[in-house]
């Protein structure tokens, strides 16, 4: 709770960012320095309402042991210039029983989730994130000094995620070297998976290089290969 109230009051401080209209970026996917796939993405703001898609394909290596295509999808509103998702969509073409479909219903505060034919329903805190539209949510903050707590919906739960500002580095990638905000997840449990995220303030930060940990030791590097924005 006492994270929650200052992240609350860092937030508030922050003034409201002028989002792009319409954004393509590929990024790629490595381990250990060897590439395994590719994510297309593309964000297009019309009037008060947004779309999100991203779809990730094996390659490599990784193509010829698990030759996987997944499809995030996130819609919804600008409300006061932040995201505000209605449905979440994740699509995997090998694999399509684990398709999640869900709807954000705002009013009733409620999730409802439909996976492997069940549909389902948790709590829906306010400012909830989908877990596409929770990195282009970044561009419409204003990252200050101190820690912050975002609610992710995976698409059949909710879990809250604290990311703290840890420095402000300048960091290369394919697409080119970046001033960026340096912001890490805080872990609570040698359990929880490990997150940090550079933003790129001259791109109305958005996100250049993500880095996953995983536990059980599979690292995942996500790296920006070129962006178009207006």
């Amino acid at each position: 709770m006492k994270i929650a109230f200052a992240a609350a009051l860092v937030l508030a401080a922050a003034p409201v960012l002028a989002m792009p209209s319409e954004i393509h970026a590929e990024y790629r996917l490595t381990n250990n320095g060897i590439t395994i796939g590719r994510v297309q993405e593309s964000f297009v703001r019309s009037g008060d309402s947004y779309t999100i898609s991203s779809v990730s394909k094996a390659e490599g290596i990784l193509k010829l042991l698990y030759d996987e295509q997944i499809t995030l999808q996130s819609a919804g509103r600008v409300v006061d210039g932040n995201l505000q998702p209605l449905k979440f969509a994740e699509r995997r073409v090998k694999d399509p029983q684990r398709s999640v479909d869900a709807v954000f219903d705002w009013e009733q505060g409620v999730v409802q989730s439909q996976f492997k034919g069940e549909t389902s329903q948790v709590p829906l805190p306010r400012e909830t994130q989908d877990r596409i539209s929770m990195m282009y949510q970044f561009m419409n903050m204003s990252p200050r000094p101190g820690s912050f707590v975002i609610a992710m919906c995976n698409g059949r739960k909710v879990e809250r995620y604290t990311y703290r500002l840890v420095d402000e580095p300048r960091v290369k990638t394919p697409a080119g070297d970046f001033d960026t905000f340096h912001f890490e997840r805080v872990t609570y449990s040698p359990k929880d998976s490990r997150a940090e995220v550079w933003l790129a303030k001259e791109r109305d930060n958005f996100p250049v290089r993500i880095v996953f940990d995983d536990p059980k030791g599979l690292r995942l590097e996500q790296d920006l290969v070129a962006i178009q924005s207006r």
